[in-house]
């Protein structure tokens, strides 16, 4: 059986104002329903907490929180509405999923390890999908992953998984900045390819990381023997389009061609 992560990114999931998008989620949810339903294993690594926490909280929050507060308590309050969201709607698609909320500090042991990764074999062999996310709550600075797409990569290390496709809001790489009608989307990036050259540091405007961050971790997890893709989640079907139809001429994507393993 094959086995893919699926990191989601806030401007994913998210609308321009901050709340979330609840037919971006429904759609995706659609997606990873058929893969399921076609023979493969998807674990969801999801970002969006924070950026649906602020959206409810708009006008409620009194004074200024500095980021570590307004972090807590957005992610507190969001993260119960992202995953009541996605239990309800792969509910209605027959399907049950499951809540993983993690940090970096508590992967830090060999036994911490195993812990995580033994429950999320569990919930895959018994026909759950994992929705994985970072505890927001209790992560702070020095204890953050850089962003979801660091967790990413690691869900997919330790699930030694087929795939692991990144979403974002952009189709992939490219040799300039996306808005630059000169820029041209990298297609592939082979084992050791140098990609400085091309990418902006810029972040998104939801989410902590941006394209060097996720093209760092797409290089390594391809040098341990993974494919990775980074694709545009807004574009409809995306996921069943490159995991059960793999034709880049029905969508445009970045694919990092793994290493020997």
């Amino acid at each position: 059986m094959r086995r893919v992560v699926v990191k989601i990114g806030s401007n994913v999931l998210t609308r321009p104002d901050g709340t979330l998008d609840s037919g971006a989620v429904g759609g995706l949810v659609d997606q990873v329903a058929e893969l399921w339903k076609a023979g493969v294993q998807v674990i969801v690594v999801t970002s969006g907490a924070v950026a649906s926490g602020r959206g409810e909280l708009a006008g409620r929050v009194d004074g200024e929180l500095d980021d570590v507060s307004s972090r807590q308590l957005f992610s507190a309050v969001g993260q119960i509405k992202l995953i009541d969201r996605y239990y309800n709607l792969f509910r209605d698609q027959g399907i049950v999923c499951g809540q993983v909320l993690t940090t970096k500090e508590s992967l830090g042991s060999e036994e911490a390890f195993l812990n995580q990764k033994n429950c999320m074999e569990v919930m895959l062999a018994n026909g759950v999908v994992p929705i994985v996310n970072e505890n927001d709550t209790i992560s702070i600075t020095e204890l953050m992953f850089t962003d979801n797409d660091e967790l990413s990569g690691l869900m997919a290390k330790m699930m030694g998984v087929d795939l692991l496709v990144i979403l974002s809001n952009i189709d992939g790489v490219y040799t300039g900045s996306p808005d630059d009608p000169a820029s041209e989307l990298i297609r592939e990036v082979s084992p050791n390819s140098d990609l400085s050259t091309y990418i902006q540091t810029s972040r998104s405007s939801s989410g902590r990381g941006g394209m060097l961050t996720k093209s760092r971790i797409a290089r390594e997890v391809a040098a341990s023997g993974t494919e990775v893709i980074i694709a545009n989640g807004k574009r409809p079907n995306i996921l069943t389009d490159i995991v059960l139809h793999r034709d880049s001429s029905l969508v445009p994507f970045t694919h990092f061609i793994p290493a020997q393993k």
